[in-house]
Order: C-alpha cells, then structure tokens, then sequence
C-alpha cells in the first residue's frame, strides 16, 4: 500500500512537470500598437481571447504605446535584441524601419492570400518590390456640408462635387452669397494634395514642383484665399482637424473635407447643423485618388526565432482577416477595412435613411478602394523639407510671394538638401 502511495505521488510530480514543461513551451507573442488604449481594450481582449482559443499553443501579449515614445521604445527593444514580434506602424514608419532592414518581407509568407486585399492598400506597404506589412484600418475624406448654408447662396447641396476646382468654385460662390468662408483645406499637407492633383514632388532624386502646373494649383488658393472664400483658421498647420470641426459645428464653415468622424461631433455639438448636414464623397483628383487616405499595417520584426516569426506572420493574417477588419470598422464606427470582403459588407451600404454619421460611413466606402497614404517617404529631413514648402506655399498664398518665385525657391531649398 505504501508503494502504491509512492508511485500515485511521483507520477503526480511527473504530471505537474509536463504540464509546467508544455506552459513554458508556449509562444509568446508579443505586438505593439500605437495609442490605442483605452477605446480599444475590449476589441483587443477579444481578439486575444479568440486566437488563443484557437492557438493554445500561443500566449498573446498587446502592449500599447503612446505615440510621442513610439520610436523611441521601439529603438530601444530592437538595439537589447528583443523587438515586439509584431508591430503596428503607418506608412511612413513602415518604410523608415523597412529601410533599416528590420522588418520581414511578408510576400513570401501570404502568396496568393494577397488577393484578398485591396490593390491600393498593398501598393502602399510595397516598397522596392516588397511588401513589409500586412493592410490593417484605413482612412478617408468625405465631403461634409450645410445644406442651409448652400441654400442660401443658391446653391443645390445635394449636388455632388467633382473637383478641386469645384469646391473652390462654390467656396467663393458662398463667400459672396453669406459671408462664411466655404472651405478650409489642409494646406499644411500641401504635398499631399499635390500629389493627388498628379503632380509629381520629385524625379531622379531632384525635386520639381515649380512646373507651371505646379504654380497654377498655388494661384487657385491664393485667388480663393484672397476673396475670403478660405477659413484662416490654422489654414497652414499639418493638422487643422478639430478647427474644421469647431467652425463648422459654429456655422462658419460651409463645407468639411475630412475624416467620417467629424460627424459624430457635430450631432453631439450641433443638432441644428447636423439635421441640416448633407455628405458626399470627398472629390477624387485627376489621379482617381481620395484624399485623406492613411493606411495603418501589421509588420513583423526581423530576428525572431523560426517559430515566433511564423506565429507572428499568422496573427498578423488574423489580424487583418476579414472579419476582424469589420469587427475593428465596427467599433471605430468610421475608419474603413482594407480587405476586399469586408469592404463589401452590408455595413457599408446604405440600407436606410440614415443621418450624416451612417451617410458618411457609407460615402467614405463608395471610394475606399481609391484610397492612397500620399505622403512622402524615402528622403532624408522629410520634415525640413515639408516645412520649407509650407512656409512658402502660405506666403504665396497670401500674397506676399508671387507663387511661381516661391515654388522655385522651396524647389533650390529641397534640391540642395537632397544632394
């Protein structure tokens, strides 16, 4: 008997040293986002709680990262050797840390699953011929404006505006009819919008956008600008978002080019106006482009043992699966997924009255598939470079450069850096 009570305890030692040896056999799965605590706890609680379930194998970690450390936590983990197996990054830092050759190529790793994202969005995460990420969420402009407004200067707001030089068009139209300024574009992006005009920033390493094209985008601001048809309102800061807002929601903006969530803060703020609110697509440009378009994407970090990196590529495909690129669109109620499947989701087709928050949805989704990140990459002091144009895009826009002189003088400033 007593043996018997000796085996039964040794075998119950051997018992808890497998089961101890299988939990430290697990796969840590480590991945960073970028300032998405606290919104997106239960999302990402169930994201964990569903891919381990179905990968018990796998210990998912989500730390998330105040976006002004980002770089700087992320540098760190990577030069102590232990970088996030996986990691949420823009364009821009996307192609920063693939050109440092910390990122892992993923077109090997989804071959023929690359169909199952939109063209545009993998385009963006290319660089070189490689892809370094897997599409996530997507933004996009829509055209937001007071219909009270456009009648009053005559004016239909159930038209749907075509162009740039459309929007300018009525922006002065209703400048002259109601003394609100029409618009507020984002011209602290001035490189973006020139971009998705078609206008090239730069050819064979030299920048060239003082071409007469070029100066005639800039004479179009100056000439709405200077009849009042353009809010002044951080018109030159990179990021005039909630200023498009407040004036709007105030009634002295009559139309919003922005994100889809500018809504939801006008029919908290503005009841009057939102009632009033009609939403079209934001205009494409000659390019056929959106704009406003700002790709997030999963990476995974070079350097990972054989079985982390395969794992990692895994929850990277689970990530941006169909239906977690819904259930994430789902809770932000206004970015957009970045798969073909759940872009075809009846969530984004109109299927009622709706107000302007489910209209805006539904507008932003009839162009999603035009969605382009037009922001510059690959060169080096970008933000130099960007604040040099700027600075001379507002002073000819103005009126105190005349634009051709100060598109060549931001040309000789970029191309002397660029040597």
């Amino acid at each position: 008997m007593q043996g018997k009570r000796l085996s039964i305890g040794a075998l119950g030692l051997l018992l808890c040293a497998l089961a101890s040896h299988a939990q430290a056999e697990k796969i840590r799965l480590e991945f960073w986002t970028d300032s998405l605590k606290p919104r997106f706890d239960n999302y990402f609680a169930s994201a964990k709680k569903s891919y381990e379930a179905q990968n018990p194998n796998v210990e998912v970690q989500w730390v998330d990262v105040f976006n002004e450390n980002f770089e700087t936590k992320l540098n760190a983990a990577i030069a102590a050797g232990k970088p996030p197996a996986l990691v949420n990054h823009d364009v821009p830092r996307l192609y920063k840390y693939a050109q440092k050759g910390t990122l892992l190529p993923l077109d090997g790793a989804i071959g023929a699953e690359k169909a199952a994202y939109l063209p545009n969005a993998l385009a963006d995460l290319t660089f070189h011929g490689k892809l370094y990420g897997l599409p996530w969420y997507n933004n996009v402009n829509v055209l937001t404006v007071n219909g009270e407004l456009f009648r009053k200067a005559g004016l239909n707001p159930n038209q749907p505006v075509a162009s740039l030089d459309e929007e300018l068009r009525l922006a002065k139209i209703i400048k002259a009819k109601t003394g609100v300024p029409g618009l507020l574009p984002q011209l602290g992006q001035i490189d973006g919008i020139m971009l998705g005009q078609g206008l090239p920033l730069i050819e064979n390493g030299k920048a060239v956008f003082n071409s007469p094209r070029h100066a005639a985008l800039i004479r179009k601001f100056a000439d709405a600008y200077k009849a009042g048809a353009l809010a002044r309102d951080s018109l030159f800061a990179d990021d005039n978002f909630q200023d498009s807002i407040k004036l709007y929601n105030s009634g002295r903006l009559a139309m919003m080019e922005t994100a889809p969530t500018a809504t939801q803060k006008t029919q908290s703020d503005a009841r009057a106006i939102y009632a009033a609110t009609v939403v079209h697509p934001a205009p494409l440009g000659p390019t056929k482009i959106v704009q406003g378009g700002y790709l997030f994407s999963w990476a995974v970090s070079k350097g990972l043992p054989a079985k982390t990196q395969a794992e990692a590529v895994k929850f990277a495909k689970f990530l941006t699966s169909d239906a977690q690129q819904l259930a994430f669109s789902k809770v932000t109620g206004a970015t957009f997924p970045s798969t073909q499947a759940a872009l075809n989701d009846g969530y984004f087709v109109k299927t009622s009255a709706g107000g302007a928050i489910e209209n805006s949805r539904i507008q932003g989704a009839k162009v999603a598939r035009s969605i382009r990140t037009l922001t510059l990459t690959g060169v080096p002091n970008v933000a130099d470079l960007k604040k040099n144009l700027v600075d001379n895009v507002e002073a000819a826009v103005t009126g105190k450069k005349d634009a051709q002189k100060a598109l060549d003088d931001a040309v000789a400033f970029w191309n002397q850096r660029l040597k």
